[in-house]
């Protein structure tokens, strides 16, 4: 058996989900180690979804094993998976957005001192620090958590898990919703994550974004794996490419092109030029 101490945090071997006849996820591999980032990449209908639900304790694999440092676990819900340090950040963050900064931060987990009372200096106190040694300055903790851009709120929550003790953080496409900067700002938030030590699975459909940080890169397509490399066997080009499917879109550009050459249509030639930049971007 693997010593715990040279093991993944996170490791799956073989894992798959049905859901009735329903086969959403296959033979899927995936490490995650400390100090590392582990890109989950794919679109609509990939399997990210359902491989984040297992992870994250939501729903039980069926098929293959799912390892915490060493040992096979089967998650019966969240709680169970956070209990062991893996926590996971929705891309529909659970914030109530009128409410501080700091009560956020500490939502459902607040700190009391005598009679019950919320000690509300210590946890303004420590909210502000968590967040300024992740990178994040905000002005003020008091003001409404509402008032924060997309990529503030993603950053309150990384900050937030790290906090509570997680060792292994899931994201589900946190850059999805934002535009360039802020987009820029949670990748930066990422690294830091990072280098604390945390092992980071990093769920997205961009690869321009997922390149950058990561260091090992899953690719799925309609639940099944059909890429896993580390950075140094990858390229930013292939990994796009891989992603996007470079035979559907030859099979697409020479498809456009046949339309073009029976029809001398404005609309057929755009399509063609079109072709042909997926081609070349390919």
């Amino acid at each position: 058996m693997t010593d715990p101490k040279d093991a993944p945090l996170v490791r799956l071997a073989g894992v798959g989900k049905n859901y009735g006849n329903v086969i959403a996820l296959r033979d899927v591999d995936l490490e995650a180690s400390a100090g590392e980032v582990t890109c989950v990449l794919g679109d609509n209908g990939a399997g990210k979804s359902t491989l984040i639900k297992i992870v994250a304790g939501l729903h039980r694999h069926d098929l293959g094993t799912y390892e915490v440092q060493g040992e096979p676990v089967a998650f019966s819900s969240p709680r169970d998976a956070l209990d062991r340090g893996i926590a996971t950040v929705y891309q529909d963050l659970a914030v109530v957005p009128l409410m501080p900064v700091w009560r956020n931060f500490f939502l459902g987990s607040e700190k009391r001192k005598g009679f019950g009372r919320m000690d509300i200096t210590f946890m303004r106190r420590t909210a502000k620090r968590e967040m300024a040694a992740m990178g994040i300055d905000l002005r003020d903790v008091d003001q409404p958590i509402g008032t924060l851009s997309g990529g503030e709120r993603q950053c309150v929550a990384i900050a937030r898990a790290v906090y509570f003790g997680a060792k292994a953080l899931v994201l589900d496409e946190p850059t999805a919703a934002l535009g360039v900067k802020q987009a820029g700002t949670v990748l930066r938030y990422i690294v830091q994550a990072r280098e604390r030590g945390l092992a980071v699975i990093f769920i997205t459909h961009n690869p321009h974004h997922a390149y950058p940080v990561g260091d090992r890169f899953l690719i799925l397509n309609r639940g099944r794996p059909i890429g896993y490399r580390t950075k140094e066997e990858i390229t930013r080009e292939e990994l796009t490419a891989l992603m996007a499917g470079g035979a559907e879109l030859e099979e697409l550009a020479h498809e456009l092109d046949a339309a073009v050459s029976g029809s001398g249509s404005r609309a057929a030639k755009e399509l063609a030029e079109g072709a042909d930049h997926l081609r070349k971007s390919d």
